[in-house]
């Protein structure tokens, strides 16, 4: 008896048809691999919770003290700020708050970060895409102004954008927060390494404004899937009334709240990235191989090869593993290489030496 079709004919449609998140490391884990794909960081946090604690209790479903500290450092009001089980949680959050399934919509600007696009997926919402251009440095402001209907509820911005790595200029951005009707969320999960293009002063101006954050890249914390978002107290009250009660676990918010007291460790950090960013681009303009390096503000380069395949499978044969972003919208030909540590980084431009 086939007892999996009676299963199947309970899943939603969307959700059957769904393109689920894809990874490198779908393909390649394991031990000795370099991994410069996923655009952590190479620099191990190595930070441990300063005080013991019990397991016995649930969590601060708050997370009180650790909002009080990044209160604080983001010079931003505890009731403004919420806490998910990484930036993919609130992404789920805001769409459930504010999209009806089969009949809103979402838009942002490919190529960009893929889970606006799977979890609107889920949801059963539409999407909309409005390329970016001028080689993928620019927002087509006019063209997001047009396709954004009345159903169209949540605009995603990534500034620094991935996988191009560049920021959108503020004059623009603030364009589109005088014109869209919905929510508009800026995804800040790099804003470390470039911290002077953070639109997070103009959130007192625009309430519909949410910027998300994380611990997974200049902090060296993805493995905790914690990331944050600043936005109008609100909002913050809405998706606070839907999370899952206990979503950050105990663990979890001591180590952040020890990562935060070493402030000085992540922005050494930071500074080495971005020195090794700038080292690897002027390395990959020298290869013969190499067509094209994108200006990145990020801890990550976007690169395209002459064969993008080629590269990509001497690198795997290397066990260096990179991100081929080929497939993506206007994308033949490019892969994402995340920044390593200064070894790792020298393995990587000696094995594409070998391509010419």
């Amino acid at each position: 008896m086939n007892t999996t079709l009676g299963i199947d004919s309970l899943i939603r449609e969307n959700i059957k048809a769904l393109r689920p998140y894809t990874s490198a490391r779908d393909e390649c884990m394991g031990e000795n691999y370099i991994y410069l794909d996923a655009n952590e960081s190479a620099y191990d946090n190595m930070v441990q919770a300063s005080s013991t604690y019990s397991l016995n209790r649930y969590p601060d479903p708050d997370q009180s003290l650790l909002k009080n500290k990044m209160s604080s450092i983001y010079s931003v009001p505890k009731k403004s700020i919420f806490i998910g089980h990484g930036s993919d949680e609130i992404i789920d959050l805001v769409m459930r708050t504010f999209c009806h399934p089969s009949k809103d919509e979402v838009l942002f600007c490919p190529p960009t970060y893929g889970m606006y696009s799977v979890m609107a997926q889920i949801h059963n919402v539409s999407v909309v895409e409005v390329p970016l251009i001028n080689d993928f440095k620019t927002l087509d402001i006019d063209s997001i102004k047009k396709a954004a209907n009345v159903n169209c509820k949540i605009l995603f911005l990534c500034s620094p954008n991935n996988p191009t790595g560049n920021c959108f200029d503020q004059e623009s951005i603030i364009k589109l927060l005088n014109s869209f009707k919905g929510i508009v969320v800026i995804d800040e999960a790099y804003i470390d390494f470039c911290p002077q293009d953070s639109c997070k002063s103009l959130l007192a101006d625009y309430p519909r404004l949410i910027i998300m954050r994380t611990f997974s890249k200049a902090w060296g914390l993805a493995a905790l899937r914690l990331g944050f978002a600043f936005a109008h107290p609100k909002i913050v009250e809405v998706l606070s009334s839907i999370k899952p009660p206990y979503n950050i676990s105990t663990p979890t918010q001591k180590i952040a709240l020890d990562a935060l007291d070493n402030i000085e460790q992540k922005n050494s950090v930071v500074a080495m990235i971005n020195e090794q960013r700038q080292f690897l681009a002027e390395q990959f303009d020298s290869l013969n191989c190499v067509e094209k390096v994108y200006p990145g503000q990020a801890n990550f380069l976007l690169v395209r090869f002459k064969n993008a395949r080629e590269a990509h499978s001497l690198l795997l044969e290397n066990r260096i593993v990179i991100r081929d972003r080929s497939q993506l919208r206007n994308c033949e030909g490019l892969v994402r290489i995340t920044v390593g540590t200064v070894d790792e980084n020298k393995l990587l431009l000696n094995v594409l030496k070998k391509l010419g």
